[in-house]
């Protein structure tokens, strides 16, 4: 009788990682086994793409605890949107973390290693297998920068432990989970909508093609686009909370007031830097740019208090809520003064996201064209990521593909699971 040890436990098994823009999940098999999602924050199985850098007590926090120290007031620095900086020049750019430089090339790193870590605490052992998801593309239009970006993130793999390293397209991860409860052939549009990009795959999938070895021709047709949930806040930001602030507001010369600062302070993986010391001198100056000093006064507020993720964190809420019930909401901003309130109604909703509905649906149809469908429709839609479940992307969808049904899959985990297909 052959003895295994825990160590050769952590060889034989596959760990899947699907590292959002937004959200994190990982699942864990057995040679020829069922994935099994592996909780990160008690029994969530997602974990907010989230790193909170305590000042007060030296310490580094993840996930939903990031985020609550942070929106708590605690002093320290909040990176979320790390997704966002691979293939970036900026990635290899240093900020100043509790009196030290620190890369977010390692803040990247950092955070793989606590899912590795958390991992290892639920199996008792500590996987060296992995399966990394990847969008279709990193970068759109750039293949020299997306190769930068998946070449990154093998290494952040490498430094936290992991020795066999293989890549899969999230789609087709997701679609490899959705296979597992399908009792016949069937054609799918697998659409995946993330924090930060929107991929679409035509595949067939069924119980008969779900053991072969090599599954390159059922992918018949993949795209991508770089819009996710992260664009959408940052649409909705741009709306309804930044031109509290001066953003479209006219000056003395009847000239608007330079948005740069409004773009960067709604786009998640920008905010920190507006809170350089080179920043907050430009964002001060202009203030002989507006006609109304209140609304200056409020961006500097903003800046000098270090609002930006509260304000963004408040809009991609107010946006679930105003999805999720199909009624008008508030974004109560009173921590920045008194009284100051947005109102985001389902018409706003609509609106601010019409343009990146329309190009991210226009890259679902090019992907059914593409795949050569003979009736020119798939047989279904599968939903996964985050994002997906938007109801006006979902609508969108809907009026595209009339007729076709939409499958809603397991939103934060499906990709995780069915990354370690892959390597079955």
């Amino acid at each position: 009788m052959t003895v295994i040890t825990q160590a050769q436990q952590g060889k034989l098994g596959t760990l899947g990682i699907d590292f959002g823009t937004s959200n994190s999940a990982i699942a864990w098999a057995e040679p020829q086994g069922k994935a099994q999602p592996i909780p990160l924050e008690g029994d969530a199985l997602a974990m907010p793409t989230a790193v909170f850098y305590n000042a007060e007590e030296n310490s580094t926090h993840f996930g939903r605890e990031a985020i609550t120290h942070y929106l708590e007031g605690t002093e320290g620095r909040l990176m979320r949107s790390l997704k966002s900086l691979l293939g970036s020049p900026l990635l290899m750019e240093t900020t100043l973390i509790n009196n030290q430089l620190v890369s977010f090339s390692d803040i990247i790193t950092t955070y793989l290693a606590t899912l590795r870590e958390r991992a290892t605490h639920h199996l008792g052992t500590a996987p060296t297998r992995v399966v990394m998801g990847r969008p279709v593309h990193f970068v759109d239009d750039d293949a020299t920068r997306d190769a930068q970006a998946e070449a990154s993130l093998r290494l952040a793999a490498e430094n936290v432990g992991f020795t066999d390293i293989a890549f899969q397209l999230e789609p087709i991860a997701a679609a490899l989970d959705y296979e597992q409860r399908l009792t016949r052939e069937t054609t799918v549009l697998v659409a995946d909508i993330g924090g930060g990009t929107s991929d679409f795959t035509v595949v067939r999938l069924g119980p008969e093609r779900m053991h072969r070895q090599n599954r390159t021709d059922d992918v018949l047709a993949t795209t991508g686009v770089h819009i996710g949930g992260t664009d959408f806040d940052q649409k909705l930001s741009l709306g309804q909370l930044m031109p509290l602030l001066g953003y479209g507001h006219m000056g003395p010369q009847h000239r608007e007031v330079p948005n740069r600062v409004f773009f960067d302070l709604s786009t998640w993986h920008l905010i920190n830097w507006q809170y350089q010391p080179k920043a907050m001198a430009q964002a001060k100056a202009l203030q002989v740019n507006y006609s109304d000093v209140r609304l200056h006064d409020r961006l500097m507020r903003v800046l000098t208090e270090r609002y930006g993720h509260h304000m963004a964190h408040d809009v991609e809420q107010a946006k679930i809520r105003c999805s999720q019930t199909d009624h008008d909401t508030r974004i109560d901003l009173s921590y920045v003064e008194t009284g100051l309130a947005s109102a985001l109604r389902t018409s706003d909703l609509h609106a601010h996201l019409a343009q990146l509905l329309a190009n991210t649906v226009a890259c679902a149809r090019a992907c059914v064209q593409r795949a050569g469908l003979t009736h020119g429709k798939p047989d279904a839609i599968y939903l996964t990521g985050g994002s997906s479940a938007l109801r006006t992307f979902q609508q969108a969808l809907q009026t595209e593909f009339a007729g076709v049904p939409l499958v809603e899959g397991d939103l934060f985990g499906g990709v995780a699971s069915g990354l370690v297909y892959s390597r079955h």
